[in-house]
């Protein structure tokens, strides 16, 4: 998938109907008009909803007469599932790097408060400033 095809998937999941369109079509394949029955919208629409989605690769309506069921295409999705899990890959490694950074700084830490503990107090050390 091109730059430009998965930057059209995002912006068709970019609308909150489509992207619901989406998840009810993940459950299995619905006619145009079972589609549109949870919307207050005209069926024109959400015609018009399904051709973004068609134009993005995420739905599909085989060729033929009507009702013709409207099919999620799972590739598409995979495709940004892959995008997505290599900047998360990325993310992680970095995220990993900064735990092992801060984990060696509090070491450091501990270390120096382990040694700080273990010169000896001026009062112990009969310092003038002890009580």
């Amino acid at each position: 998938m091109t730059a430009d095809a998965l930057s059209q998937v995002f912006a068709a999941l970019a609308d909150p109907t489509r992207r619901d369109m989406v998840a009810r079509l993940s459950e299995g394949d619905a006619t145009v008009s079972r589609l549109a029955e949870p919307y207050a919208m005209s069926l024109q629409a959400v015609y018009k909803h399904l051709r973004v989605l068609e134009d993005a690769g995420l739905v599909s309506r085989p060729p033929g007469p009507q009702p013709r069921p409207v099919r999620l295409e799972v590739e598409a999705l995979d495709l940004m599932d892959t995008w997505i899990e290599r900047h998360r890959a990325r993310v992680e490694r970095r995220y990993r790097r900064l735990d092992a950074v801060l984990a060696d700084m509090e070491e450091d830490e501990h270390a120096q408060d382990h040694r700080d503990g273990h010169r000896g107090r001026p009062e112990a050390a009969g310092h003038p400033d002890g009580a």
